[in-house]
């Protein structure tokens, strides 16, 4: 029950479930690139951007909120580009002193703050909405027909497959020391600060020689049902006329973004 918490493939009979991996994901790169290209401040293409993230988040029948309620990791990280506000171009619109370091908030700073955030969200959000729609195995395929360098892909194949097997290998860890663990009433449970670091830096050994042992074991299982290389599904990945309608669609339609972008 535990091993698909890195699953977040939604199975639905959708429009969007039914594309192409290729086409999801070529578009998902385009709509990202997209986002990075527009002008800071352009807060009308960004709004367009949104609307068709809407649209496919429609589509897809997860609902109008399904991305947009698991974009919020993103806004940790967007504050390390906060020192961008500061920036010496534009208009200052406030000043601040704090000590012996003056800041001075500038209208350019604000703007491209707030774009960089808004790009990050919006991207976000199309990758949230790609792993929920496509298979793992069938988004692997459609980067190795993208011709992302096969080590690569492999690569992440491995990591994904081995991430399970870790995840596993440390609940069973967990629940042996649970199982062996006791304390009394109203006393503190464990022992020493050192102590607790000698169990840890045990289990952790543990973890690394069991996920080794286990992942050789599942290698060679792979190699014996005769894995080549590369993972196999049963979608015969052939593009069809939906597919190349709703690329091109698609393309038009951060084609049109961007002029909202540059033009003025």
């Amino acid at each position: 029950m535990h091993i698909n918490v890195f699953d977040h493939y939604h199975f639905q009979d959708s429009l969007i479930h039914r594309l192409d991996a290729r086409v999801k994901a070529a578009v998902t790169v385009a709509f990202i690139l997209s986002n990075a290209i527009l002008p800071d401040g352009n807060w009308l293409a960004f709004a367009v951007a949104w609307l068709v993230l809407l649209l496919g988040n429609d589509l897809s029948r997860l609902g109008l909120g399904y991305t947009f309620k698991r974009s919020y990791i993103v806004l940790p990280f967007v504050l390390v580009a906060i020192s961008v506000i500061f920036s010496p171009l534009g208009k200052p619109l406030a000043q601040w002193h704090l000590g012996f370091i003056t800041l001075i908030p500038t209208n350019f700073g604000v703007a491209r703050f707030f774009s960089i955030l808004v790009r990050s969200w919006l991207s976000v959000q199309m990758a949230i909405l790609l792993v929920a729609t496509t298979q793992f195995p069938d988004l692997i395929h459609a980067f190795e027909h993208l011709r992302l360098p096969r080590i690569l892909t492999t690569i992440i194949a491995f990591l994904y497959r081995y991430l399970f097997v870790l995840t596993d290998e440390a609940l069973r860890l967990l629940r042996a020391r649970e199982a062996r663990s006791a304390s009394l009433q109203g006393r503190k449970r464990g022992g020493r600060l050192t102590w607790r670091a000698k169990v840890t830096g045990s289990m952790v050994g543990q973890l690394f020689l069991r996920s080794y042992e286990r992942s050789d074991r599942i290698y060679y299982a792979m190699l014996g049902r005769g894995y080549t290389g590369h993972l196999r599904t049963l979608n015969p990945h052939a593009m069809t006329r939906l597919d190349w309608l709703a690329l091109i669609l698609s393309l038009a339609v951060l084609s049109f973004i961007q002029l909202l972008g540059w033009v003025r």
